[in-house]
């Protein structure tokens, strides 16, 4: 890390949360790959945005067609990717936004580090309380993520046509502590959305309210059949 700079201070965190409306905090989706996390994600930001609060969602493969292009797959390139997500997400909690992020993201240490990123941010506004983070676990037997491979990643995985693919050559370390588990083998996507709503409502993240829009229509634009990833 370079020495010759100096942290500008800003807005403080509470300010932005008060003239935004809403408090930012991060959703980080984790789970194997074709689990479904980049499907529910997308349902779960449509619906917060048809509640009237301002969410992103970084997916695992959209940010290595730019900010993590130069990263591959080997554990230092993995763990490069989540540090700079957990970076960017910090950045966009910090703002007021939702950030959702969905990657496999499968060594416990990386996810760690993401915590303690937005935990430490309280350090640079002292006033302010650390950026709230929500470790969304997509817990699915590898048997069902095998069975979906709707990119087909998983059978050129067992032809050894793919090297250090998680779950197959590669270890997925499990949450032990996740703050949501979800499990889309066993209920739908909006069942799913709901779910994450109704913690986020119960923390006080997000104000309970009243919408004509259901999770259930938020998801009926993303779909449901291919749980990609």
């Amino acid at each position: 890390m370079a020495t010759n700079i100096t942290w500008h201070p800003s807005l403080s965190r509470r300010e932005r949360n008060q003239l935004r409306g809403q408090k930012g905090f991060t959703l980080w989706f984790t789970g194997l790959s074709a689990s479904g996390k980049s499907t529910v994600a997308t349902a779960l930001e449509q619906h917060l945005l048809h509640l009237g609060l301002t969410a992103y969602r970084l997916d695992g493969d959209n940010v290595r067609f730019g900010l993590n292009k130069d990263l591959g797959f080997s554990d230092a390139d993995r763990a490069e990717n989540i540090r700079r997500i957990g970076e960017v997400a910090k950045l966009f909690a910090d703002s007021a936004c939702v950030a959702i992020t969905s990657f496999i993201s499968p060594f416990r240490a990386d996810r760690q580090l993401a915590r303690d990123m937005h935990a430490a941010a309280s350090k640079q506004s002292p006033d302010d309380e650390p950026i709230p983070f929500v470790e969304v676990y997509v817990d699915i037997p590898i048997e069902v993520a095998e069975q979906r491979d709707p990119k087909g990643l998983y059978k050129k995985a067992r032809a050894g046509e793919i090297k250090e693919f998680t779950g197959i050559s590669s270890p997925y370390e499990a949450p032990e502590n996740a703050e949501i588990t979800i499990r889309t083998h066993e209920n739908s996507v909006e069942e799913c959305v709901a779910q994450i709503v109704r913690w986020l409502e119960e923390k006080e993240l997000i104000p309970t309210r009243t919408t004509t829009t259901t999770p259930a229509e938020a998801a009926g634009s993303v779909g449901t059949a291919a749980l990609a990833s």
